[in-house]
């Protein structure tokens, strides 16, 4: 026989727990719902308008394969691609690009324009790598094209990035692979240059990147320069990101 259940069952303690209801790491935008904004994708549209037709008047002015070969020109036509398909997201209220992408373009689009206004865009540059370049002449046809893609279509990514991108996106860990793409440019230009003669017009594409000028021992070196400042760059743009106030979230 079983023991007889007692009529008077004492309380029991509390068994400890965690809280029910517990943070959620799953950010609001897995939640709520985009919107629309379609001011947002015509401002895309048309950066990425302006970096295409900055790319094609490029290519009209001198050799598709030198041109293509250009950080500057491979970094419009990725920023043209990424504005795009953003602007096509914020127009039928889809989720946005990953940060990863958008950080990597918009890291990218700086450097551009840091670069040509600090190291190529003067005749004696204030941070020379390697000596006076020859910029050219001001309102002419390569000029303007010049500025479009290394003035222009750079402000419009920082300003849709400062103006119009929620904040706290962009994450460290990111930084250090956003690096892989100039450093595989780096390993394409020093081979493009070896496969040509050294008659070869603009078989360096960059002053601080001519090996036959300054030996592979200075272009390391000044490569190495660049690869620690677009590094602290991207460092500075992942902490400006979570500093910045978020955009007033609007129907726009």
């Amino acid at each position: 026989m079983t023991a007889p259940i007692p009529r008077d069952i004492p309380d029991l303690p509390a068994v400890p727990g965690p809280p029910l209801l517990l943070p959620s790491p799953v950010p609001a935008t897995a939640v709520v719902a985009p919107v629309r904004r379609p001011v947002v994708a015509v401002f895309r549209l048309l950066t990425a308008v302006a970096a295409a037709g900055g790319v094609a008047l490029e290519l009209l002015l001198g050799s598709p394969a030198r041109i293509l070969s250009y950080f500057g020109v491979q970094t419009n036509i990725l920023l043209a691609v990424v504005m795009l398909l953003s602007a096509a997201r914020a127009w039928r209220a889809r989720r946005p690009l990953p940060s990863a992408v958008t950080g990597a373009t918009l890291l990218y689009a700086v450097i551009t324009a840091l670069v040509y206004h600090l190291l190529l865009a003067h005749t004696t540059p204030p941070f020379s790598m390697t000596g006076a370049t020859t910029a050219p002449a001001r309102w002419h046809g390569q000029w303007a094209v010049l500025q479009i893609l290394h003035t222009v279509t750079p402000m419009a990514a920082l300003l849709d990035w400062l103006l119009l991108t929620p904040a706290a996106r962009l994450h460290l860990r990111q930084a250090a692979a956003w690096l892989l793409y100039p450093l595989v440019y780096l390993a394409f230009s020093l081979i493009r240059a070896a496969f040509l003669t050294p008659s070869a017009p603009a078989r360096y594409l960059y002053p601080f990147l001519d090996v036959a000028t300054h030996g592979y021992r200075s272009t390391l070196a000044n490569a190495l320069l660049l690869g620690l400042g677009i590094y602290a760059l991207a460092v500075l743009l992942v902490a400006l990101d979570h500093t910045r106030p978020t955009p007033v979230r609007r129907r726009v």
